[in-house]
């Protein structure tokens, strides 16, 4: 495999994070290292990302670190060109939706916005300018890197091939994984405890209706944990980014405005608008959520508890349990859980320690079956599930056999890296190119000069 080029691709879709942490205070002399088309790299491009690389590969072979940096970048600003010169449309929502992930993620690493600002030499409103420019780049570059990959295929023997090319010394370990099948309940709320907190929340409108600070009940009594600190303020948004209730209601309200009660899969709301900014919103809110009762909590687990030694006892297979049983919406696949990542059913031990905590799969045999565990819904709501291990593979050599999967998916990056590198080469030759005397010297991969 083709290491540097894999190298040049992961750091073409690396984060800015680097960037978005070097102190400004840090003096700093900058200038244009390259130019592609109208697109410019700066020596602090570069420079953000051999920081970046150090953490993780040490001070080795300084130089051509700092070579493939750039040819990295040089290979993204080569997209985006293309992706200009086409018409490639990014859209202000996609960015912005996208823009407020990194944004909310920076607030919770450093708790509020002047300690961001002390931390990175940006204030909050640089930050969000700097983070949308370099996303735009980034969707922009990767839109066009799929337009130019979407045809690409490989065939069982080219997999064959790439995974017989590789040195006997060099086919990697693959370690210890799990297949594994879930049934999953939820209890159902009442009606006595869903009109208990509907009543609550109104009362609570009413308040702020009558003069009551809605940011001081927000931080009293709001139970959404990732905006009761900051006095129930949710940041901009726009459409498509909340749940649909949530959504119409608070695109519908006026400046200081407070919405009716709103039910949605998370619980009951109040909605606060604080400013327009054309298609986005700021709002604020307050969440309350009705709770399970202790009973409906105990009738759950004992089911699943029952349901499992049924399948001990071999009275009902784990698939057709779960197909009468669960609530998830693997229930059709016989409760098979996907890797949440990357679409597979593979699991490292590591993986399910923290997606399972509780639960000693090291320690089971395929087929056997868990006890009622407890745990959350993606919605945070109180649930329970049983598990099996359907099949456990062992740590093993890499081979065709038990890691075809693995190894088509290797080999079909193979290719598309290997599609952009032959059109790149191609482009190269009617694009404006310029590279600084400081990196003559580099041994790119492709012909840039």
């Amino acid at each position: 495999m083709n290491h540097k080029f894999a190298f040049l691709l992961l750091f073409l879709f690396g984060t800015f994070a680097s960037y978005a942490q070097q102190s400004s205070t840090e003096p700093v002399i900058d200038k244009v290292v390259a130019v592609v088309g109208k697109n410019i790299v700066k020596l602090s491009d570069v420079e953000n990302g051999y920081v970046s690389l150090r953490v993780r590969q040490g001070m080795e072979n300084a130089f051509e670190n700092r070579c493939n940096i750039l040819e990295g970048l040089l290979i993204n600003k080569l997209l985006i060109h293309k992706g200009e010169l086409d018409s490639t449309k990014v859209t202000d929502e996609e960015v912005e939706s996208n823009v407020k992930n990194y944004l909310n993620a920076y607030e919770i690493q450093y708790g509020s916005r002047e300690a961001i600002r002390k931390a990175t030499g940006y204030t909050y409103d640089e930050l969000k300018e700097l983070i949308g420019k370099m996303l735009r780049e980034r969707i922009l570059a990767e839109r066009v890197q799929q337009q130019l990959t979407s045809s690409v295929k490989v065939t069982p023997y080219e997999v064959s091939q790439f995974f017989n090319s590789i040195p006997k010394d060099s086919i990697p370990e693959i370690e210890e994984t799990f297949e594994i099948a879930e049934i999953i309940r939820t209890p159902q709320i009442n009606d006595a405890e869903r009109e208990r907190v509907k009543v609550e929340i109104t009362k609570m409108r009413e308040r702020i209706l009558n003069g009551d600070n809605f940011a001081m009940l927000a931080t009293l009594y709001s139970e959404d944990p990732g905006s009761a600190s900051k006095g129930g303020e949710l940041g901009f948004f726009t459409r498509g980014y909340m749940v649909g209730e949530f959504e119409a209601a608070a695109f519908a309200l006026k400046p200081g405005e407070v919405s009716p009660v709103i039910e949605t899969k998370y619980g009951f709301h109040i909605i606060q608008l604080i400013e327009r900014r054309g298609n986005t919103i700021n709002c604020r809110h307050i969440l309350m959520i009705p709770k399970v009762s202790p009973e409906d909590l105990l009738r759950n687990r004992m089911l699943l508890d029952s349901v499992a030694q049924e399948i001990r006892l071999g009275h009902i297979t784990f698939s057709d349990a779960a197909s009468r049983y669960s609530e998830g919406g693997n229930k059709i696949e016989g409760g098979k859980v996907s890797h949440p990542a990357n679409g597979g059913y593979l699991f490292t031990i590591d993986e399910l320690k923290r997606l399972y905590p509780g639960i000693a799969f090291q320690s089971m045999n395929a087929g056997d079956v868990s006890n009622a565990t407890a745990t959350k819904t993606d919605e945070g709501k109180d649930a329970y599930r049983i598990v099996t291990l359907l099949r456990r593979n062992p740590k093993h050599i890499a081979n065709l056999t038990d890691d075809y999967d693995r190894i088509y998916n290797t080999t079909l990056d193979e290719a598309k890296q290997k599609k952009i590198m032959d059109w790149a080469q191609k482009t190269i030759k009617n694009t404006y190119i310029y590279i600084d005397d400081e990196f003559k010297n580099c041994n790119f991969q492709l012909d840039w000069k």
